[in-house]
């Protein structure tokens, strides 16, 4: 979906880590352990996944088949999550909010880490290849791929980073879909398009609000000459359209009934306002309404996905 403020979750999708704005507890091994997969945000993961074997069902959906398949794709989120913060120990330690996790607090050590990591990796990869088929496999793989070897060092290298991390967020959908029917169909790349195009703009919004601490970690998550968040919020409505235009493509297929194009152009046009607003006046207050609204949004427009379908 960082360390070093917003988090985004492996295989998954940004969004904050709001664990870390609750009172503070006294550390265990086991909340170590759960910090390190990023457990709470793994959990959009899981739903998107959920949504996807859903979707690509036809009739009941298997249920066995369904929980291997979220098993599976959880423990390769779980793997993205901790390779991720081992390979950046070193910057959370210049960060308030990260400085505290188990590696940089030194309550892990980095060999437990990687180990750790690498095993869940294997066995999720592992996991789906006897339980699934192929592609829901190799797609869980590069995921893994994609967030660790990639985007993760591409945040200090260029703001495109974003984009990439936004594909590895978008595949874990895809997972679900192919396993429940191994094909790529319009539906799972329709899937694809909403959580890509999703993942932008909740993004882009974290990335202005953070923007300074971004900077002091050595992130480039935001182009480095866009002082004013002009080019930042451009993009933010421009992918809010491209979702808007995505959302309306389950209808005009026939996978949709006309309550979900209705109601799926309401929830558009919040999202769309909201990017409005926050290109016309790119203050922290517009990115936080943008980031909430994309918040409320996926979860509404992925469950009208399902229980509207033709």
């Amino acid at each position: 979906m960082k360390s070093s403020g917003p988090e985004v979750v492996p295989t998954g999708v940004p969004t904050l880590d709001l664990s870390e704005a609750l009172p503070s507890t006294t550390p265990t091994r086991f909340s170590d352990l759960l910090t390190l997969m990023k457990a709470r945000l793994s959990l959009l993961v899981i739903v998107t996944t959920f949504v996807g074997f859903c979707f690509g069902s036809s009739g009941q959906p298997d249920w066995i088949l369904l929980l291997h398949t979220v098993l599976g794709t959880t423990l390769a989120a779980a793997s993205a999550a901790v390779l991720n913060q081992w390979l950046e120990i070193d910057v959370d330690r210049l960060m308030d909010r990260t400085r505290d996790r188990p590696l940089p607090a030194g309550r892990l050590q980095p060999a437990t880490a990687l180990t750790l990591g690498l095993a869940l990796g294997a066995l999720g990869t592992l996991w789906l290849w006897f339980a699934t088929n192929p592609i829901a496999t190799a797609l869980a793989a590069a995921t893994i791929v994609i967030y660790v070897l990639i985007y993760t060092p591409m945040k200090r290298r260029t703001s495109l980073c974003t984009v990439v991390g936004a594909v590895s967020g978008a595949i874990p959908p895809m997972i679900g879909w192919t396993a429940a029917r191994p094909s790529f169909d319009l539906g799972a790349w329709v899937l694809f398009g909403v959580l890509f195009t999703w993942q932008m703009p909740h993004f882009l919004a974290i990335a202005w609000m953070y923007r300074h601490e971004y900077a002091d970690a050595g992130f480039i998550m935001i182009p480095p000459n866009d002082r004013t968040g002009i080019a930042t919020a451009t993009q933010s409505l421009l992918y809010t359209l491209g979702l808007l235009a995505i959302t309306t493509i389950p209808f005009f297929a026939g996978m949709n009934t006309s309550l979900y194009l209705v109601v799926g152009l309401l929830l558009d046009s919040v999202m769309l306002v909201c990017a409005l607003v926050f290109l016309f006046d790119r203050s922290r207050s517009t990115a936080r309404a943008l980031f909430f609204a994309s918040i409320s949004y996926l979860p509404l427009i992925l469950g009208l996905m399902i229980f509207n379908r033709q």
